[in-house]
């Protein structure tokens, strides 16, 4: 239960994630014995009451377990908003909706710069699963901008309507559920899926042979896998694109999120595969560290993203690294419009820049794609770099 180097959560967090672990077993109880990785990683992340991002725990910023780039500086939103403009001006209106808006940090510094370009959307749409995060999200647009308070809208689902506009999903792929698998260098055709047991109380991690149809899933991938690897596929990416598709009737799909094409992602180098979970700002391997207590992620496959938004009749009209798209939206331009004063605020801005668009931070590790219907022109944020050729 315990990882090397890691804080340890107090007395009552423990608790709590015990709490979560007996739902765990109880469910590999019904199970018979076992459930899939990914079936444990939507609990840890989103039992009711109890998964990470379900329950009360602190999360988002420097006090909690990982810092996203809206918190990083507001440059990343108030960039990010001459993209989202420039989609509203082609459909001549509309609304943005929001997958997991996180603290609605992204949220009200976009708005706020939607307003001052006088291009606020009909509505902002936040889709949110955590009872928490809603909570703080409205505290945050009561604060800061209230006179915007009547565009706002929270949803448990997608709306039923039609959207014309922009979706925005910031770090959300990487939160969806994972299948877990591993080839061995002595037997390459003997394909196995993580399971997870409960014995004598105590979650733990199993090898068993993979189903017919998570076989058949992996060899759709269509790559040589290395001699010997673990790695993860994610299978619910697109249902998920294919529900967005079929609400959107004119508009944008930007997806920001850090990913490799399917090339990079099955590359010997990552021969034990991109799960990575977060604690406490600490990043390491090991989901079965108090569940409920920590975030798991697993980075994107872009290729399978592009490949589910072709099979949605959606184009893939641009994919590039945070840098380009930042750059190619104006944040440089954005940070000298404050040069003049060269006070804490602006010295702070500069160092929020450096670590959204240096190659050494995030700005070569996440990546931007939009998926578009019924747009014509090219979107601007891919205009200095446009990497469709490597998917």
């Amino acid at each position: 239960m315990q990882s090397l180097s890691l804080p340890q959560p107090a007395l009552e967090e423990v608790a709590f994630s015990q709490q979560l672990e007996q739902l765990i077993c109880n469910e590999i109880g019904r199970q018979g014995g076992a459930i899939p990785f990914d079936r444990y990683m939507e609990m840890a992340l989103y039992a009711p009451g109890l998964g990470y991002y379900t329950a009360g725990m602190r999360k988002l910023g420097p006090q909690g377990d990982f810092v996203t780039a809206p918190e990083i500086s507001a440059l990343f939103s108030r960039t990010l908003a001459y993209q989202v403009k420039q989609v509203l001006d082609l459909c001549g209106g509309g609304d943005v909706l929001e997958f997991g808006a996180g603290s609605g940090r992204l949220a009200v510094d976009m708005l706020r710069e939607l307003e001052a370009l006088d291009a606020l959307p009909e509505r902002y749409l936040i889709l949110e699963l955590s009872p928490d995060l809603r909570q703080r999200q409205q505290q945050l647009v009561a604060e800061e901008i209230p006179h915007l308070g009547e565009r706002m809208q929270w949803l448990e689902r997608l709306p039923q309507q039609r959207l014309r506009g922009v979706v925005v999903a910031n770090e959300v792929m990487d939160a969806m559920p994972v299948h877990r698998f591993r080839v061995s260098s002595g037997n390459r055709e003997m394909m196995q899926e993580q399971m997870i047991t409960c014995v004598a109380g105590q979650l733990e991690k199993e090898w068993w042979p993979a189903s017919a149809v998570l076989q058949q899933e992996i060899a759709k991938l269509g790559v040589d896998l290395p001699s010997a690897c673990e790695s993860e596929i994610n299978l619910r990416l697109k249902p998920w694109i294919a529900a967005i598709s079929d609400v959107l009737e004119q508009g944008a799909v930007l997806l920001i999120d850090y990913g490799y094409t399917r090339s990079e992602y099955f590359h010997p180098q990552r021969s034990e595969g991109t799960l990575l979970c977060h604690f406490r700002q600490h990043a390491h391997g090991d989901a079965l560290f108090y569940p409920g207590l920590q975030d798991i992620t697993a980075h994107v496959d872009f290729t399978a993203v592009a490949e589910a938004a072709d099979d949605a009749d959606l184009n893939v009209s641009g994919y590039t690294n945070q840098a380009g798209f930042l750059l190619a939206c104006g944040i440089e331009r954005l940070l000298q419009s404050a040069a003049a004063d060269q006070n804490a605020a602006w010295f702070q801005q500069t160092g929020g820049l450096k670590r959204l668009v240096l190659p050494s931070e995030m700005g070569e590790r996440f990546k931007v794609m939009a998926l578009t219907r019924n747009i014509d022109e090219p979107l601007m944020g891919f205009s200095m770099k446009n990497m469709l050729h490597q998917l």
